[in-house]
């Protein structure tokens, strides 16, 4: 039993955050039909590595999901979707603001087919607004959010994720943002419109960045991977050449740290009492950190720093992560079956829960794979079926 077994949702979005929304909800029992254009397929599959012509994200992305081949923007194509419409609790789409309008299958409609439908709908800026026409990518959000006027050294560039990081925080703000609304329907039988924007949940990550400039006037600024809000705080270098992540957010972490690396003498200081007042002295306790990791090796480090009970990380590349064995221990990791590929490792469901777990059934399949079988479940003959393959209406 999964906590969202029953639920359909139509997953008619593409990169990133709508597709990453619709399989959180697949990992936990969803009937999630993905919809995809007939013949160029949905964009992720076209994202990131392949193997022997084989799109790995899509594995990953699209578990879970049943796969449709659908022109949404043919006659044909809009009548079958507001079928399937009919049938499902949610609909997920990333479309400029006014496509579905266009093609005849805006909220209106929708509502008038299901009145109980959630349409969730996803685009960089929102539904309104002087921005609203403007194509939205992750990578926009990211800018103008401040994170990458945050990111950087202080003499640097500001500096974008190497990944989706806005459009993957807007995906786990969607798949709750549809769960609020589903608890909505559920009392009083009444669907909504969702409207989610991808800056919104990269604002509310970059924190009071808003709040502090309104009520001081300060513009933060660039400080590489230090904080200004507690220290030590930074990634420091070891005698072998790793590198190794402290965070001394709580005070007792900080005494911690302080003791283990041999300076006990500033944690009588005034200024060491709170995380503002050490960061006013960064310099000196970065030096004392730093000095004393560069002294060690990445183990020793570590060892030392958990028999302290103070907090610190390797800093990871992909080999490091998947031998880790916490990683694997906890199950952060699982390997899926493939019919392309064999074997694929790829990230756990997200949470663990004791009563309804989640769970990833099969990975992304091929592009219609279980056309024939959706719109059979919706009454049409294998003839109509073949009939609208012709046209090019599915795939």
């Amino acid at each position: 039993m999964t906590p969202l077994q029953g639920l359909r949702v139509l997953d008619a979005s593409t990169i990133l955050a709508g597709p990453l929304c619709c399989r959180i909800l697949g990992d936990f029992g969803a009937d999630v039909i993905k919809i995809e254009h007939p013949r160029t397929g949905d964009g992720m599959r076209g994202h990131g590595y392949q193997k022997d012509g084989v799109p790995l994200w899509w594995k990953e992305i699209s578990r879970n999901k049943r796969t449709v081949g659908l022109d949404l923007g043919a006659e044909a194509g809009a009548a079958v979707f507001s079928k399937l419409a009919a049938t499902a609790d949610v609909v997920v789409e990333n479309f400029r603001p006014g496509t579905l309008e266009r093609w005849g299958l805006g909220p209106d409609r929708l509502h008038q087919v299901n009145r109980g439908l959630v349409l969730v709908r996803v685009t960089g800026w929102g539904q309104s607004g002087p921005y609203a026409q403007r194509p939205g990518f992750g990578t926009l959000a990211e800018a103008m959010s401040g994170f990458a006027h945050l990111t950087g050294d202080a003499d640097g560039p500001p500096t974008l994720p190497a990944f989706g990081l806005a459009d993957s925080i807007c995906g786990i703000a969607a798949s709750s943002a549809t769960l609020m609304a589903l608890r909505h329907r559920d009392r009083t039988g009444r669907g909504q419109v969702v409207d989610m924007s991808i800056l919104e949940p990269m604002m509310a990550a970059v924190g009071p960045f808003a709040t502090v400039f309104q009520q001081l006037g300060i513009v933060e600024t660039r400080h590489g991977n230090r904080s200004t809000n507690n220290a030590p705080r930074n990634t420091y270098r070891t005698r072998d050449g790793s590198w190794v992540a402290v965070s001394a957010s709580a005070q007792a972490i900080a005494e911690r740290v302080m003791r283990l690396v041999g300076h006990p003498e500033v944690i009588d200081e005034p200024w060491f009492s709170s995380g503002r007042g050490r960061v006013e002295h960064v310099e000196l306790l970065d030096g004392y950190v730093g000095d004393w990791i560069a002294a060690r090796g990445r183990d020793q480090v570590l060892a030392e720093f958990e028999e302290a009970g103070a907090a610190v990380a390797p800093v990871y590349d992909a080999r490091d992560l998947v031998g880790d064995p916490h990683v694997r221990e906890a199950g952060m990791l699982s390997e899926v079956a493939d019919e392309d590929l064999g074997p694929v490792l790829m990230q756990s469901v997200m949470w663990r829960m004791s009563e309804t777990p989640g769970g990833i059934r099969h990975t992304g399949r091929r592009l219609g794979a279980d056309t024939d079988a959706v719109l059979g479940e919706l009454g049409y003959p294998a003839a109509e079926v073949a009939r609208l393959r012709r046209e090019g209406v599915v795939a």
